[in-house]
């Protein structure tokens, strides 16, 4: 039976939901599936243990994962995973940073942003921002190493009780030419962007950075994260890790809120895999209107006041 290690994607002390979606994947292709998580001590590793259907966790606790630098992680994966048939890692920041790399040591082709699993080395990816599918086979006998696209697969149950390995870390030479300098994150009581279940989004139409206010307003009262085009990053209304699109995040919520949003296709490539989608703009002709499941015809700072009214 062919083996998976799927490589933990954690931050500030929690497994990410990205982690649960790629296993997702790789429990479409084996059963004998691992997850290797690396981390300066072990609470992650207990978090990846209850995640449904991983068989074991390989922990590897060691002070060079105190921050997840990517140059560092990478000659570790790629000696663990040597036992491995497929190494999958969440298409996030973490997954792209450090897949290349490890296909970069294995001298093994990288597979980017798997969205379905046809058959165990046959898989389908978006291309053209989204506009065409391709489908990939991969030759029997070679190695797998691909990011999987977390907007297409949904997170498991953990319910699970794998078993946990302590694991040496491996003798292999670590890179010493890129350090950790620091990070900065906005802090909000708003669910993340790429897991919230409920997301609004404005574009040009909100017209301003003061504008915005009124979609934090709604969102705060639906319990919703907040995103925007790139149009609306680009006009200076919001920062860009606000920005959903081809070139931003992709995200599948459960109900996304299109504000003022033409639908131009990089921003369409982003939420495609939503569950329903509301549009809302005074452009009856607007491009967004051909993927919404519900298009209001409006303006939006009369729709949201009196949305806002109704759920008061």
């Amino acid at each position: 039976m062919s083996k998976v290690l799927i490589v933990a994607d954690h931050f500030d002390g929690q497994l990410l939901s990205s982690t649960s979606k790629a296993v997702n994947c790789g429990s479409q292709i084996s059963e004998d599936l691992d997850v290797l998580v690396l981390e300066k001590g072990s609470e992650i590793a207990s978090q990846a243990a209850a995640i449904d259907v991983v068989k074991n966790v390989l922990s590897i606790s060691n002070e060079a994962f105190e921050q997840p630098i990517a140059a560092i992680m990478a000659p570790v994966v790629a000696e663990v995973a040597d036992v491995y048939d497929y190494i999958l890692l969440p298409s996030t920041t973490f997954g792209r940073d450090l897949a290349p790399r490890i296909s970069a040591i294995l001298d093994v082709n990288q597979v980017t942003d798997i969205m379905s699993v046809e058959e165990p080395r046959i898989f389908k990816r978006p291309i053209y921002a989204g506009n065409a599918i391709q489908t990939i086979k991969i030759s029997d006998g070679q190695k797998i190493l691909a990011t999987v696209r977390t907007a297409s697969f949904k997170e498991l149950g953990n319910a699970n009780n794998a078993n946990v390995i302590d694991t040496e870390m491996p003798s292999v030479e670590i890179p010493s030419h890129t350090r950790y300098g620091g990070v900065q994150s906005e802090k909000t009581e708003r669910p993340d962007l790429q897991v919230a279940s409920t997301v609004i989004s404005g574009g040009r139409g909100v017209g301003s950075a003061e504008n915005f206010e009124l979609l934090y307003e709604l969102a705060d009262k639906l319990g919703a994260s907040v995103g925007a085009s790139r149009a609306a990053v680009d006009a200076g209304f919001v920062p860009n890790d606000m920005q959903v699109g081809q070139t931003g995040k992709i995200i599948a919520p459960d109900l996304y809120f299109a504000l003022g949003i033409s639908g131009a296709i990089q921003h369409i490539a982003g939420i495609k895999d939503a569950g329903t989608i509301v549009a809302v703009n005074k452009d009856a002709d607007a491009p967004i209107f051909e993927i919404a499941d519900i298009g209001i015809v409006a303006d939006l700072f009369e729709f949201i006041p009196e949305l806002i009214s109704k759920l008061d």
